[in-house]
C-alpha cells in the first residue's frame, strides 16, 4: 500500500440537510485552493496522487459528493444532478470564505465544473477538466450503464483487487498489482469479514446520463463559460467519453486552453501520470500569472 499525505476530514451542510463530507490538505491561505471533483462513482480518495504532489504549496480540497464516499446518502435520487451539486459547492466555499478556487475535475467533475462557470464563473481561478467535454461519446455512457448502480459484494480484497483489475485492463494496462491495490482501496469500503462493496449510493445510476441529454446542461454553451481563465483539458488517449475530435475543438473555443493527451491510458487519467502532474503544475502557474 502507497503512503499517502494526511488529511484533514471536515464536513460540511447542504441546503437541504445533508452532511457532505471532504478532504483539507494544509496549504497556503493567500492563494485558491486546488477544488477536486470526483468522477460519478468515486470520491474524494481519486486526488490522492494531486494532494500528495502539491499540498503544502496549494491547499487542497477533495470532495464527497452526496451519496459518495463520506457524504450521506440523498433520500431523493433525482437530486443526483449537477446543478445540485453546484449548489452544495457554492455553500462550502462561502462556509469557508473562499472566493475562488482551481476546479480539477473529473468526468461528472469536469461536467460540475462547467456548471459552475455558467452559475458563478468568478468562483473559478482556473479549471482542469479531466477527460470530459461539452460532448459526450455514447460509447462510454453505454460502458457505465453496464455495471453503474449494480451492487456486488466481494467476499474479500484480494477478489476484490482481481475482479476490478479484470474489468479495467483496457483503461489501464500497466497498472501493476500494487496500483490495483491502491485503485480499489479508493473506491471500495468494507473487510474481509464483511465484505468489500462500491462507496456510492446505487441510486445515482437512476440520473447518470441526465447531464449529457438534458436542457439541464447546455453543453457547449457550459464550456464557454469557462472563458477568461486559464483551461486544460486533460484526455486519456484510449477514452471512449471524450474524443479526440471533441476535445481539439474545444481549445478553438475558448482562449487560454491547453489540451493534454495521457498515453495508453482510458477513461479516466488517474493524476499519477507523468503527463497529467506537469499538467496541473503548468495550469497552477498559469493562474499564479492571471493573477499576478
Amino acid at each position: 500500500m502507497s503512503a499517502h499525505l494526511k488529511w484533514s476530514d471536515r464536513f460540511w451542510t447542504s441546503a437541504d440537510g445533508l452532511k457532505l463530507h471532504y478532504r483539507d490538505y494544509d496549504g497556503p491561505l493567500d492563494r485558491p485552493p486546488i477544488l477536486c471533483l470526483p468522477g460519478l462513482t468515486r470520491n474524494a480518495a481519486d486526488f490522492e496522487p494531486v494532494a500528495d504532489r502539491f499540498a503544502g504549496e496549494w491547499r487542497v480540497l477533495s470532495v464527497d459528493f452526496r451519496g459518495r464516499g463520506g457524504s450521506q446518502h440523498d433520500p431523493k435520487a433525482e437530486n443526483y444532478r449537477p446543478n445540485i451539486y453546484v449548489a452544495d459547492l457554492l455553500k462550502l466555499l462561502d462556509q469557508l470564505g473562499i472566493a475562488d478556487a482551481v476546479f480539477v475535475g473529473t468526468s461528472l467533475g469536469g461536467l460540475v465544473t462547467m456548471a459552475m462557470a455558467a452559475n458563478d464563473s468568478e468562483r473559478i481561478a482556473g479549471a482542469l477538466l479531466n477527460d470530459i467535454g461539452p460532448e459526450i461519446d455514447p460509447h462510454g455512457l453505454e460502458r457505465i450503464a453496464t455495471y453503474v448502480g449494480k451492487p456486488v459484494t466481494f467476499d474479500t480484497f484480494a477478489a476484490a483487487v482481481d475482479r476490478v483489475s479484470e474489468r479495467n485492463a483496457g483503461i489501464y494496462p500497466d497498472f501493476s498489482r500494487e496500483q490495483w491495490e491502491d485503485f480499489v482501496r479508493r473506491i471500495m469500503r468494507g473487510d474481509d469479514e464483511s465484505g468489500w462493496i462500491f462507496d456510492y449510493d446505487m441510486k445515482i445510476a437512476e440520473t447518470f446520463a441526465a447531464p449529457a441529454s438534458s436542457s439541464e446542461f447546455d453543453g457547449w454553451h457550459y464550456f464557454r463559460s469557462l472563458d477568461g481563465r486559464p483551461v486544460t483539458i486533460l484526455r486519456g488517449e484510449t477514452s471512449d467519453l471524450l474524443s479526440a475530435d471533441v476535445a481539439k475543438r474545444m481549445t478553438e473555443e475558448i482562449e487560454d486552453c491547453e489540451m493534454v493527451t495521457v498515453p495508453r491510458v482510458g477513461h479516466t487519467p488517474t493524476f499519477e501520470e507523468p503527463e497529467s502532474v506537469a499538467a496541473v503544475e503548468r495550469l497552477l502557474q498559469r493562474v499564479l500569472s492571471a493573477s499576478g
